[in-house]
């Protein structure tokens, strides 16, 4: 299965930021190996981040195939315990893409604040497909725009008792407009659900 050829660029660029956010944000940034809030709940992923999940179960099938069952077994079971209410196609895990499809997911969405992602390690409170995440992922934890002009988001364990303007100085820097470039080079746009995107074949 083959990406996009920008992606890798693409997480080179989100990755770098991150790492200099971290530098900047220093002990105010709550993240560790081990903590799952961000792992937690039920949210959409766009097209590029199932290509790239998709692509890294294939190499994880190969290299540890294991590790790729056990994951698969946890999307499988993610599914069927909420396929009576998944407010997309059962058989693709595809998103419908009108404003009452978004408030079904909305509602699917927080029926469910608790549920852990499939790809999340049980035992150790890993990521087994860490390398290839979603960039909702990639930017949890500092604090972040999701979209080019939407307000500045950060993790509720991060920067506690920090005034607003020292976290806007550990602002990450989000490449907004090469994602957009390189997901409009998609066939299909449609969103879908990590579970399903493991899943993919």
């Amino acid at each position: 299965m083959s990406l996009p050829a920008r992606d890798r660029e693409l997480v080179q660029i989100v990755n770098a930021s991150m790492a200099d956010a971290a530098r900047r944000a220093g002990k105010r940034l709550a993240c560790r190996p081990g903590c799952t809030e961000c792992c937690r709940g039920v949210f959409a992923i766009d097209a590029l981040d199932a290509e790239r999940l998709a692509a890294g179960m294939e190499q994880l099938r190969a290299a540890q195939p294991d590790v790729a069952a056990a994951i698969e077994a946890r999307a499988r079971e993610w599914i069927a315990d909420r396929a009576a209410n998944f407010p997309g196609d059962l058989l693709t895990g595809l998103l419908g893409e009108s404003e009452e499809d978004q408030e079904r997911f909305d509602e699917f969405a927080e029926s469910a604040p608790d549920t852990f992602c499939p790809a999340l390690d049980p035992a150790t409170g890993l990521c087994q497909v860490y390398e290839w995440r979603p960039m909702i992922c990639r930017l949890f934890g500092p604090p972040t725009r999701r979209e080019p002009d939407g307000p500045l988001g950060v993790c509720e364990l991060c920067f506690v008792g920090v005034s607003d303007e020292e976290i806007a100085v550990c602002e990450m820097e989000v490449p907004h407009a090469l994602h957009e470039q390189i997901l409009g080079e998609l066939p299909d746009q449609r969103e879908t659900v990590i579970a399903y995107a493991l899943l993919r074949r």
